[in-house]
């Protein structure tokens, strides 16, 4: 059956993609991802205190606009076809981790900022590489009579180097639990990765204040929650960028010319090019059916979330490595803007676990292989 989205919500994506086409073409990401900052304030602004879009999914009490991570994942598409440059996978994972923990104090005082785009926000929860899931918690936080002191080192923290509100898994007595860490703080350090169009950042707390959110202990259901979200919101952007892939690729068949005639003719470029649609078509349906659960049935969305990101982050892989064979030798160099999306593609695809490790997990989800003592 054909995922078919509302009037409203496909006004979303025109106005959306025609923003991001002015105001994140390629010249712009290139010279965005070389700033400090790594975005551009004057279209963050645009796009939060505008557009509305890290408001989406917040509830309306809490200054959101009380829409659907359907909404949400249209933004994220878009963002992923337009390789768009900004702290919102970040923001929409803190947030959700925020709802997730059942504080609405907590929610009260964070979520307006964040609804609003004025906070960065970020979730601090890796201690290892390839822990995707958080298990590891060394990080350590203490009941003082002046509140809590948290202790340790977080790795890759996304967009860590710009946020000004880390949301930090510490280790208590009660288990971990999450704590709402000012980042000035912590000591940052930035990591340069294989792609430039995104930050990351090493965040070491020594004795640093830390606000306890959720019950001590009520860490790993929050976490669980945004982790599950994220892989859905990932699934989305990654289908953006694989669609735009694919349709450079046909383009630049269409028009490159050898032996007389253009490459889309000859029937190896041809299966090339089906491949790789029949492959996004199979992505999107995935992503999509993750949106709908989150937004219908969130008790599936664990299901979901791992089958969206398994396909989706292999698939924009391939198809960003199917863009630079296409293109031939220029494809192969950096000044080409497939070279941009072969590297959101390939680090996305180890953002949130790759798909081995989604895959394993869906298993286990299905009960089709036991859960590990």
């Amino acid at each position: 059956m054909e995922f078919v989205y509302t009037q409203e919500q496909a006004d979303l994506r025109t106005s959306l993609r025609k923003f991001l086409a002015a105001r994140s073409p390629e010249a712009e990401v290139r010279r965005v991802m070389e700033t400090e900052l790594g975005h551009d304030p004057d279209v963050w602004n645009t796009l939060t205190s505008e557009l509305g879009l890290t408001a989406l999914a917040v509830p309306e009490e809490f200054g959101g606009l009380g829409f659907t991570f359907l909404e949400l994942s249209i933004a994220f598409e878009e963002m992923g076809r337009a390789l768009l440059c900004a702290p919102f996978l970040s923001a929409c994972v803190a947030s959700t981790a925020l709802i997730a923990s059942g504080d609405r104090a907590a929610q009260a005082d964070l979520l307006p900022g964040i609804a609003e785009g004025t906070t960065l926000a970020t979730l601090a929860y890796m201690e290892s590489p390839q822990d995707w899931a958080g298990t590891t918690v060394a990080c350590r936080a203490t009941a003082t009579s002046g509140g809590y002191r948290v202790s340790g080192t977080k790795r890759f923290v996304l967009d860590g180097p710009v946020a000004d509100l880390l949301l930090v898994v510490a280790d208590t007595d009660s288990g971990p639990t999450l704590f709402a860490v000012a980042a000035d703080d912590a000591r940052r350090t930035p990591i340069e990765t294989l792609d430039p169009t995104r930050r990351f950042a090493d965040v070491t707390l020594e004795d640093t204040p830390g606000h306890l959110v959720g019950e001590p202990g009520g860490a790993p259901a929050a976490l669980s929650a945004a982790l599950d979200v994220a892989a859905a919101a990932l699934a989305a952007e990654q289908v953006g960028g694989a669609q735009r892939v694919l349709d450079m690729s046909v383009e630049y068949a269409g028009v490159r010319v050898q032996f007389g005639r253009p490459i889309g003719g000859f029937q190896a470029i041809k299966h090339k090019c089906a491949n790789m649609f029949l492959a996004v078509e199979g992505a999107r349906a995935a992503a999509q059916h993750a949106a709908w659960v989150a937004t219908n049935d969130p008790a599936s969305l664990p299901i979901a979330a791992s089958l969206a990101q398994a396909v989706c982050s292999e698939t924009y892989s391939t198809a960003a490595e199917e863009n630079i064979q296409i293109h031939g030798g220029i494809g192969f160099t950096w000044e080409h803007p497939a070279h941009l999306y072969f590297r959101r593609a390939k680090s996305s695809e180890i953002l949130f676990g790759d798909s081995v490790y989604h895959r394993g997990l869906l298993a286990r989800r299905l009960a089709v292989v036991p859960t590990p003592a």
